[in-house]
């Protein structure tokens, strides 16, 4: 197995590291980032190296590649550092945990980051550059666009379909066989009855601060 060069130097790199270094068999060579935000030398005890500079130092004929950021801007920025690394000649690698439930012909692309006590059923197919961050569940037949980020405790119905660069977030639900376009945020804990147009927005509002402090709480 080749060794990873991750792009990235902040703690989505930093969970990627560990989750490739203990479950994956790839060695973690090296961190790249752009070489304006290359501040320190070292990274998680690995050497960081500019990223202009990063196919001299780390060739890809003997490296694979990952870019460990989030979902800034929509993914945008994950999305076109993965291009550039392909564009580069890297093959980008992808993290599926040994502790995810997965079974035998699941349809994953590069890049990706499957955390733990993920649920993926049977004929789900899962895009390049898709970040599942642990405890979600992903119903059968579900699609899953390029460039998603679904934080945890997500439930995803049977049969949905999702589009390139949506990001949902922790705790949202989605009933079966709904569409959700391109480029949609899902706020979290927001409950998806009916399709979603490209770019929608779900925003559910938080729990209110009562108007009274603990102390004066008789119950407790």
């Amino acid at each position: 197995m080749p060794s990873l060069i991750i792009f990235g130097v902040g703690e989505i790199a930093e969970v990627a590291a560990f989750y490739f270094g203990i479950d994956s068999g790839y060695q973690v060579a090296a961190f790249t980032v752009d070489g304006q935000y290359a501040r320190e030398p070292t990274f998680c005890g690995k050497p960081v190296v500019p990223f202009e500079e990063v196919a001299q130092s780390f060739p890809p004929s003997q490296h694979h590649g990952f870019v460990g950021v989030g979902y800034s801007k929509l993914n945008a920025l994950r999305r076109g550092k993965a291009e550039t690394l392909r564009g580069l000649g890297y093959q980008l690698a992808s993290y599926v945990s040994s502790k995810a439930t997965t079974f035998p012909g699941l349809a994953a692309g590069d890049n990706c980051l499957i955390l733990e006590d993920n649920t993926i059923q049977p004929f789900t197919r899962i895009g390049n550059n898709v970040t599942l961050w642990s405890g979600n569940h992903v119903g059968h037949h579900v699609t899953i666009g390029d460039n998603c980020f679904i934080a945890s405790h997500v439930v995803i119905s049977g049969g949905v379909t999702i589009g390139d660069s949506t990001f949902i977030g922790v705790n949202a639900t989605l009933r079966d066989h709904i569409k959700i376009g391109r480029s949609c945020v899902i706020g979290a804990g927001a409950i998806l009855m009916e399709d979603a147009p490209d770019e929608s927005v779900y925003a559910t509002r938080g729990t209110e601060r009562a108007g009274i402090p603990s102390s004066r709480l008789r119950s407790f």
